[in-house]
């Protein structure tokens, strides 16, 4: 027999070498994405501070004497509409929870042979486009008597985020042990007490992350509010579109005022961020 030759060790970079390389690449790869989605976001902060004339100027202006008349302008009227926000975005949170929980427990806990039929047709609600509802939409609220009040609001975030709730939840309670439910059932557990006993407590990461994506979304949403609301129950964003008007555009106080409608927003999401990849990650390892 012959002694096998030892392979010699190329020159070159090592294996962790190439492990380093390429994670310094990714490293800088995901912080060029961050970069471009934070820009817009610097500009508009920037902006806000801006007289008319700086935000104007091309080129950009990046060395200026920061201001605050931009805010004192926008204020007085921002306050009403931040209260409307509030009140539409949470009052459709939970409204959206209320409806939605018991839903989702059904059709998770106790699902018929309709049960998937009826998941996809409230999930096939969300492919129509705004635009195509709007009509029959702002007929059935003015003869309600819902335009531009708080109530009409609510209940259209709520249509609009119902599907969410329910889809999310399902898809959590769906991944509970069916064996703690046939052990409480054993005991003599009552399906209400299953509900608030066993599925809410045992879903409550999903819970936190469906309600802040709920705010988020009834926070952003343009085009309903524009269309049903006016003056009483403008939420913020109707609030941002009072800047562009038949004068111009006030770049510099529009600035201002999107940033004061991004704010509370940001810092909510900022400080629920743990939650919200906790509740996004519910039940995807076992």
């Amino acid at each position: 027999m012959t002694t096998p030759t030892p392979t010699a060790v190329r020159p070159g970079r090592t294996v962790s070498d190439r492990y380093r390389l390429r994670n310094a690449l990714l490293t800088a790869v995901t912080y060029l994405i961050a970069l471009a989605f934070l820009f817009p976001l610097a500009w508009m902060f920037m902006a806000a501070f801006k007289t008319e004339a700086q935000a104007f100027a091309t080129p950009p202006v990046f060395a200026f004497t920061p201001i605050l008349d931009n805010f004192k302008q926008a204020i007085p009227t921002y306050l009403p509409a931040l209260k409307n926000s509030l009140v539409a975005a949470i009052g459709s949170t939970l409204l959206a929870f209320a409806l939605g929980l018991p839903a989702a427990f059904a059709l998770a806990v106790y699902p018929t042979r309709r049960a998937q039929n009826v998941l996809t047709w409230m999930l096939s609600t969300k492919f129509m486009p705004a635009v195509g509802v709007i009509v029959p939409l702002f007929l059935l609220f003015r003869n309600l008597q819902l335009l531009d009040t708080l109530p009409g609001l609510i209940l259209m975030y709520t249509t609009m985020n119902l599907p969410l709730v329910v889809w999310m939840m399902h898809s959590y309670m769906t991944e509970i042990p069916s064996a703690i439910y046939e052990a409480a059932k054993v005991d003599g557990a009552s399906v209400a007490q299953e509900f608030f006993g066993i599925a809410l407590p045992l879903s409550t990461p999903g819970m936190a992350a469906t309600a802040l994506l709920c705010l988020i979304f009834a926070w952003n949403e343009v085009f309903f509010a524009l269309n049903l609301t006016n003056s009483d129950a403008a939420p913020l964003s109707v609030f941002i579109g009072e800047f562009k008007t038949s004068q111009g555009l006030f770049w510099a106080q529009l600035s201002a005022a999107a940033t004061l409608t991004v704010l509370p927003v940001l810092i909510f999401g900022w400080v629920a961020q743990r939650q919200l990849v906790r509740g996004l990650s519910f039940g995807a390892v076992k």
